[in-house]
């Protein structure tokens, strides 16, 4: 905290604390003056006799009654045991004033003497019973038998002293004149016995006395003690039988109120002490002045007795009888006290010897080291420890200086933390009790520290110790234990955390923390409208990120093994490490993903350059388990953005860093979709792809919930007969202003993802609700029987027909409906790659053991082998569109087409065809022997009142063919002797099979 805010701070507590201070101070004064005042007046006799005898009546009784309303009131207010105590005093002080006030009526109001035993004699002697009482409420319970007989052995030497003393001096005069009157000899005596009774438990015993009420109590003692004192003097003989009201004897007892009643609020107005720190913590051992002053009452008492039967002795009197036999007491008493003294001396003596010799077994036989320093920092202690975790002899540390110990770059951060634990330990011992508490971390009692640093062995190495200071006297103890294996797990741990385990290669946390920093280190520079930008093709790139990708790789996993796939991965990395430069990070993100971080001021070109050198690096063969294992590298660059807009605010480095990372990665999937094995930079226009991409998933999720899609049925015909053989499910776009649209998009956007998969559950779902409820209103009103049992084709790519659920939702969605399995045919949009033939062709094979058919859509186009063909379960073919659209015109297409509907049905599959939108495709398709047809030439894509409509009719007029087969026969044959067919304009037909 700063000088200024700690003053501002610490102002109001200190005002806080002066008034009531300042108050005090002058409350004090003032009783001062009032005591001076009346002791003044008494030792001049206050002027005439009538006010000596107001002043020395009624003026007791006022200081008195003061004294009691003092006492009351504070023992009503304060909580606590000390509660019951001040109001005993209250009322003790209430007897005197009652006393006073009643002397003071006899001689002031009625002008008469006193009278014997009067009400005023009976009212002083319940003062010193209740203060008595007071004083044994403040007083601590002793622990323990030999406690309890100490104390009252302490007790009854210190009441028959002072009873042989006073016995000597005053009391053996008054009994002797009081001989033949019992009840003024008890009262006599009663007096100065009960003063005795209270001396004594103020000499021997201890009070509860706690920081906060000490002051009250001991003002308390004083005023009772001064009370005592003035007791003690009226009852001597000679200044009983001349004492007056108004002399000087009575300032005493003026003054004893007026202190017992200033002690009950003194704690309120005394001034804070500071706190002492334990003697271990650097304060000094607290001698308490009543521990001392009760170890000496014995003695004391005992001399009090001497000087009693000295005064007898002396004085020519004969020795008393209640003299000889007090004082005897008072010796035994002492005799047994100095025995139980001394056996419980004996007692403690033993005890400290066993938890010294527990002490030194602990500090010896414990593993932590534990020194002693001094305040000149010379090691006056080290404990046996230190052989066994320093490697070195104790008693030669003993002796040296700790900084010779310690680390040279440790210590002088060892000394400030050792100079700062000793300014907080001085801040607690200076703190005042009516201080707010300090924080949980700075509480006084025992304050301590905790400082880490390296320790020199015997071996030469360094160890990690782990100190905890504390005061001790004038200098410090160390606790040390050695921490060196805990540092060490602490640096793997927090290296694993940011590194790879296989490649020991940074991870993506502390690339991106790098590349953070990189970019917070200095931004790219450059003014886009300066002469440089025009004349440099390539700006000075401060940061760029590659993203590296291994193709191939998991097809090392599949032939050679996980475990040759990490080797790879391995030796992938530390060619990486060998191609880039020094200060460049190359980081391992996981699977066969690497990243490169190029930071400092390297043109675009040579970046592109190092990736390439990258690309050759990771494309080189590798020697694994003796086998030669190939992966080529995909990688995408993205440069750290130059410029940005005069006004703008500089951009966030983790933002920045987040958006690098991501451009990377964009240009990276580009180029593992442009071939593989190449290097792209990130251009603005492939987030653009991506957020389009992300649009349209959006979108097309919202159309599938919504109900944005209609769905449409396109019906299959038998080019022999013209009859509906089949239905295909086709999905319309219902567009925001009643337009149905072919989605062409929404189809491009649902090739991958959950969107594709949820928009594939809903054309199943749909179309096999939609056959099923024809089904079951076949044979109705207006309909012919038959019409509605007309299978439904629904086409999926492989990747949908794969996806987790798809199987379950065609099972359930036949079993809700009650479709018949056979009147659903799912027609695959493409084959996929050979590598995943087997999980395609086990989800065919289920379907066909439901029942349901399969067919290859798109035949004569794609991706896929003959050989997989040969091996997935199809029931039928379809010719693309694309073959499709030129088979009338194109010999070529027309061979083609050909071809492909001949290997179909020497497969035994049934041959379709798509996009037939042309009498003369129609034809010649019949030419080619193909046996179904789907297209705009027989129909367009119906909704399903139109559906219906077609599906009772069931017949569609094919077109007539275009010439006579005989006559193209004979033109062919004339031509080359073979028999042919000639199309309208001259091209060769393909016979059919």
């Amino acid at each position: 905290m700063s000088p200024r805010s700690d003053g501002v701070s610490t102002a109001p507590q200190a005002d806080a604390t002066r008034l009531p201070l300042l108050v005090g101070r002058r409350l004090a004064l003032l009783l001062g003056v009032l005591c001076l005042g009346y002791a003044l007046g008494a030792a001049f006799g206050w002027g005439s006799h009538p006010l000596a005898l107001f002043m020395g009546d009624f003026g007791l009784a006022g200081a008195a009654l003061a004294a009691a309303v003092s006492c009351l009131m504070r023992g009503c207010t304060v909580p606590g045991q000390t509660r019951g105590a001040w109001l005993l005093f209250g009322l003790s002080s209430a007897t005197l004033a009652v006393g006073n006030g009643t002397w003071g009526w006899y001689e002031v109001v009625l002008r008469t003497p006193l009278p014997q035993d009067s009400i005023a004699d009976y009212a002083f002697l319940p003062f010193a019973p209740l203060a008595v009482l007071g004083l044994l409420v403040l007083a601590q319970r002793p622990r323990g038998a030999a406690a309890w007989l100490c104390l009252l052995l302490d007790g009854w030497m210190v009441a028959g002293s002072l009873f042989t003393l006073s016995w000597s001096l005053a009391l053996g005069h008054t009994a002797e004149g009081e001989v033949d009157n019992p009840l003024r000899l008890a009262l006599g005596l009663a007096y100065p016995v009960l003063d005795i009774m209270m001396v004594s438990l103020v000499v021997g015993m201890r009070f509860r006395c706690r920081e906060g009420n000490r002051a009250a109590v001991h003002n308390a003692m004083l005023g009772l003690a001064v009370t005592v004192v003035c007791d003690a003097l009226y009852s001597s003989p000679a200044l009983r039988d001349s004492y007056h009201s108004g002399e000087i004897l009575d300032a005493g007892w003026f003054t004893g109120s007026l202190i017992l009643a200033y002690a009950p609020w003194t704690s309120r107005w005394r001034r804070p002490s500071p706190r002492r720190l334990h003697p271990a913590g650097g304060g000094l051992p607290r001698r308490r002045v009543a521990s001392t002053f009760s170890a000496l009452t014995p003695y004391a008492a005992a001399s009090v007795c001497c000087a009693g039967i000295l005064y007898n002795a002396l004085g020519g009197r004969p020795m008393d009888r209640v003299v000889i036999v007090v004082a005897c007491t008072v010796g035994l008493a002492l005799i047994v006290r100095q025995g139980i003294m001394l056996l419980d001396n004996l007692s403690l003596a033993q005890e400290l010897a066993q938890k010294e010799a527990h002490f030194r077994s602990l500090v010896q036989g414990s593993s932590d080291v534990i020194m002693i320093i001094g305040a000149d920092g010379v090691l006056s202690y080290v404990s046996p420890a230190a052989l066994g975790v320093y490697s070195r002899d104790p008693e030669e540390l003993i002796g040296g200086r700790l900084l010779d110990l310690v680390h040279p770059q440790d210590a002088e951060r060892v000394v400030g933390e050792v100079r700062r634990f000793l300014a907080r330990s001085q801040l607690l011992a200076r703190r005042p009790e009516g201080h707010p508490p300090a924080p949980a971390a700075a509480r006084p009692g025992e304050p301590s520290a905790r400082v880490e640093c390296r320790i020199r062995a015997g071996g030469g190495e360094w160890l990690h110790v782990e100190s905890t200071v504390n005061r001790y006297r004038d200098g410090l103890i160390l606790n040390s234990r050695d921490v060196t294996e805990r540092v060490r797990l602490q640096a793997q741990l927090q290296h694993n955390a940011f590194h790879d385990p296989l490649t020991d290669l940074p991870n993506r946390a502390l690339f991106a923390e790098r590349l953070r920093a990189a970019l917070g280190g200095g931004q790219g520079g450059g003014d886009p409208h300066g002469e440089g930008a025009r004349e440099h093709p390539y700006r000075d790139a401060a940061v760029a990120v590659l993203f590296i990708d291994l193709d191939g790789f998991k097809a090392v996993n599949d032939t050679a093994g996980h475990q040759a796939g990490d080797q790879l991965l391995v030796q992938a990395a530390r060619r990486l490490q060998a191609t880039v430069r020094v200060g460049d990070t190359v980081a391992r993100f996981g699977g066969d993903e690497f990243a490169v971080l190029v930071a400092g001021q390297l043109g675009r070109l040579r970046v592109q350059e190092l990736a390439e050198r990258l690309r050759h690096a990771l494309s080189e063969p590798y020697w694994i388990g003796g086998a030669e294992l190939g992966v080529a590298a995909s990688i995408g660059i993205a440069f750290e953005p130059q410029w940005a807009e005069p006004d703008a605010a500089p951009a966030d480095p983790a933002v920045l860093a987040d958006e690098l990372m991501r451009d990377a990665d964009l240009a990276m999937y580009r180029a593992k979709s442009e071939g593989k094995g190449r290097v792209v930079l990130y251009s603005p226009g492939m987030r653009a792809d991506l957020d389009r991409r992300k649009e349209l998933d959006t979108r097309l999720r919202a159309a599938v919930r919504e109900g944005g899609f209609a769905l449409y049925h396109q019906p299959v015909v038998d080019l022999r007969t013209g009859a509906v053989t089949g239905l295909e499910a086709l999905a319309r776009w219902r567009s925001a202003q009643g337009l149905l649209l072919t989605p062409a998009e929404f189809l491009r956007g649902a090739e991958q993802g959950d969107a594709a998969t949820r928009f594939a559950r809903w054309l199943l779902e749909q179309a096999i609700a939609q056959a099923a409820l024809r089904g079951a209103d076949d044979g109705g009103p207006g309909s012919r029987p038959g019409s509605g049992a007309v299978p439904v084709a629904v086409r999926l790519s492989a990747e949908r027909l794969c996806a987790p659920g798809v199987y379950e939702t065609i099972a359930g969605a036949l079993r809700d409906s009650g479709l018949p399995c056979g009147r659903l045919v799912i027609e695959l949009a493409r084959l996929c790659p050979d590598g995943t033939a087997d999980e395609l062709g086990r989800r065919l094979a289920a379907l066909r053991r439901l029942g349901v058919g399969t067919a290859l859509a798109g035949f004569g186009t794609g991706s896929g082998s003959l050989g997989s063909l040969a091996k997935l379960p199809f029931d039928g073919v379809k010719l693309d569109r694309s073959v499709v659209q030129e088979v009338a015109e194109s010999p070529r297409s027309r061979a083609l087409a050909g071809h492909a509907l001949r290997l179909g049905r020497e497969l035994g599959l049934v041959t379709a065809a798509e996009g037939v939108d042309q009498p003369r495709q129609v034809t010649v398709l019949q030419e080619l022997g193909c046996r179904q047809g789907q297209g705009l030439a027989f129909a367009q894509p119906l909704d399903e009142f139109r559906l219906r409509r077609a599906l009772v009719r069931r017949l569609y007029p094919l077109p007539r063919p275009v010439g006579a087969v005989s006559a193209r026969h004979a033109y062919l044959s004339a031509a080359d002797g073979r028999p042919s067919i000639v199309g309208p304009h001259g091209e060769t037909a393909i016979p059919p099979a």
